[in-house]
């Protein structure tokens, strides 16, 4: 089906990103996975490039578009390519609408303008050992100083994306004692510079998939925060963690539904091009049956992303809304990559093919920005249930 949610601009910038993909990223990816994180070059590069700068406001050096369907691009031509960024997402999709939002203008002075040019990277700390989907479980905790002045910042984090090159990570921790009665209250959000004594990365993380994108172990051990690194209101942090859960579903839903799209169209190829029994293996009944499959399934969850898209570009995009969309993108590119993988035989489950990486990074997206189960219960709960 044709699709009519990009504008002549977005396709300007899908043709850029694609020429900065085949250029600067597709010969290099294998070896950026064997070192489990990309070179910090490449933030540089991605800096000059706009990426980050698009939904900074001009005043402190971006483009100032508030438009999420630029983030779309990106990460359809990601998929395409059947790479990643390291942690780009994380730094554009996660981290800045937390400092364009909750940020004081002083705030933003301070760190917008590194973080458009890519020289300062960012990250975001709020799962624990004890702590994933139950954000009120947060034990990392922060004592305001005496003299009012700084944060005294003990705890630990773990799975934390971009954490080993981050320069500055937003922390989730706890500034009041638990409240058993209202498990939510007393969250807060303390920017810690990464040069900060007691501050310490742990064990990088082997995953399964994404393995250009660093993931980490962090430990705070008496890590003096600066009060004017706390981010909005203190005790704020779950309600500004829930506000941005939309977009961050948002954008799992959209990744999950182009690593579908390039699926197909990696496996399309590759069922053209080998041969079994003396024929090519796309001259099977079963093949284009299981291709129809995977196209029609893919389509129809392509076009609730899309209606998702111009929602949230209409600020009408609801918390159940971003779950319905994430509920069914990434169970169907699950289902769909596997099917692809299927096709491609034994040499499916070998990393020189492109099935094999989309197989093993879209495995996660089904877990990270909430789990399936949650997204049911979301869902569950707009249904008054």
């Amino acid at each position: 089906m044709r699709r009519s949610i990009f504008t002549e601009d977005h396709e300007a910038f899908r043709t850029t990103v694609r020429k900065f993909i085949a250029e600067e990223v597709a010969a290099h990816y294998a070896a950026w996975e064997r070192q489990g994180q990309v070179p910090r070059e490449l933030y540089r590069s991605l800096g000059e490039l706009g990426v980050f700068g698009i939904q900074v406001p001009e005043e402190y050096g971006g483009a100032g578009i508030d438009d999420f369907r630029y983030q779309a691009v990106l990460r359809e031509e990601c998929a395409r390519a059947a790479v990643g960024l390291g942690a780009e997402t994380v730094h554009t999709c996660l981290v800045l609408p937390y400092l364009l939002e909750f940020g004081s203008p002083e705030q933003k002075t301070r760190w917008l303008g590194r973080f458009v040019s890519g020289e300062m990277m960012t990250a975001i700390a709020m799962t624990e050992p004890g702590a994933g989907s139950d954000l009120a479980g947060i034990r990392t905790s922060a004592r305001l100083s005496e003299d009012g002045t700084h944060y005294v910042l003990n705890g630990a984090k773990t799975f934390i994306t971009g954490g080993a090159q981050a320069d500055l990570i937003l922390v989730v921790c706890r500034t009041s004692p638990h409240d058993p009665e209202n498990r939510r209250a007393g969250l807060s959000i303390l920017c810690v510079e990464t040069d900060s004594p007691g501050f310490t990365v742990g064990r990088k993380l082997e995953k399964i998939g994404l393995r250009a994108q660093d993931t980490a172990e962090l430990s705070f051990s008496d890590v003096r925060v600066p009060v004017a690194n706390l981010l909005g209101a203190e005790g704020g942090a779950f309600a500004y963690l829930t506000h941005n859960l939309v977009v961050e579903r948002l954008g799992a839903a959209v990744n999950a539904c182009a690593n579908a799209v390039a699926a197909i169209g990696f496996t399309r190829e590759y069922v053209q091009e080998r041969h079994v029994f003396g024929k090519p293996v796309a001259a099977f009944q079963n093949t284009r049956f299981v291709l129809a499959e995977c196209a029609a399934e893919t389509e129809a969850a392509q076009a609730l992303v899309d209606r998702a898209l111009e929602l949230h570009a209409s600020g009408e995009l609801t918390p159940a809304d971003a779950a319905k969309a994430k509920l069914v993108c990434t169970e169907t590119a699950g289902r769909v990559i596997d099917k692809c993988l299927q096709l491609h035989g034994g040499y499916g489950y070998m990393r020189e093919y492109p099935i094999a990486r989309l197989y093993a990074d879209t495995r996660v997206s089904r877990i990270y920005a909430g789990t399936s189960e949650v997204m049911k219960t979301i869902i569950a709960k707009d249904l008054g249930l």
